[in-house]
């Protein structure tokens, strides 16, 4: 692989910034590059993995949006997280070698893959990556502990507000509007990744709608008032 060829795939994504190249020098990246498969197509509904798979690879959102989820004993399951364009999926198979959820498509998307043996050899060469790899690993850990507290201490219009800007935000990262968001995810998969009901979710969307702090229109949410939503989740600190 030459050069050229690298600026297509890793140097030509627009969200390298926000990837595992980020921090890496230009041979770096180039070596990282080679040992990758560049936007693996998931259709939307298929897995990414399923629970119990082997573990092989990490997987970097190139574009699309998924959800993850557990199956409790019971039969309920349980949405972890949404991970969209830049974020890394596979994390929860490191300590067991088997995925512990699934990882399911919520549009039609795309990732990067590489081989995890690969990879922790790469780590080995480039303490660059490493370092780019605890960090996110750290961040998953705040990401957790960020849910503890949603579940924890805050009510469900917090909770919402709090999914919302945090979503928002996420967006912005990737160049993308902050204020007119379309959710990928159904009214369902938020209920469960917050722990409220279903009709609570369509509840408060509608409170917010009518409080002018969004414009709801199906999946389409326009943030009206950012700072609304702000003072709804600083009110009780």
């Amino acid at each position: 692989m030459d050069f050229s060829e690298l600026k297509s795939v890793c140097y030509g994504c627009s969200i390298r910034e926000l990837c595992l190249p980020e921090g890496l020098t230009d041979e770096e990246v180039l070596l990282l590059d080679q040992h990758m498969l560049h936007r693996v197509p998931v259709r939307k509904g298929e897995p990414l993995y399923r629970t119990g798979d082997p573990f092989k690879s990490l997987y970097a959102v190139s574009t699309g949006f998924f959800k993850t989820s557990i199956l409790h004993e019971d039969g309920r399951t349980q949405v972890t997280g949404f991970q969209m364009a830049g974020e890394v999926l596979g994390l929860d198979a490191i300590s067991t070698d088997h995925h512990i959820c699934d990882a399911i498509a919520l549009e039609d998307s795309a990732v990067c893959e590489i081989d995890f043996n690969q990879f922790e050899q790469l780590g080995q060469l480039m303490s660059n990556l490493q370092h780019r790899f605890n960090k996110t690993l750290s961040r998953e850990i705040v990401r957790d502990q960020g849910i503890m507290l949603l579940l924890g201490s805050m009510r469900a219009e917090e909770r919402l507000a709090a999914f919302l800007v945090n979503l928002a935000k996420r967006f912005s990262a990737r160049r993308q509007s902050a204020s007119q968001l379309v959710l990928r995810m159904t009214r369902e998969d938020i209920g469960s990744y917050l722990g409220i009901k279903l009709e609570t979710v369509s509840r408060i969307l509608s409170r917010f709608h009518d409080q002018q702090l969004l414009e709801v229109r199906g999946r389409h949410i326009r943030i009206l008032q950012p700072q609304g939503l702000d003072r709804l989740l600083n009110s009780n600190i």
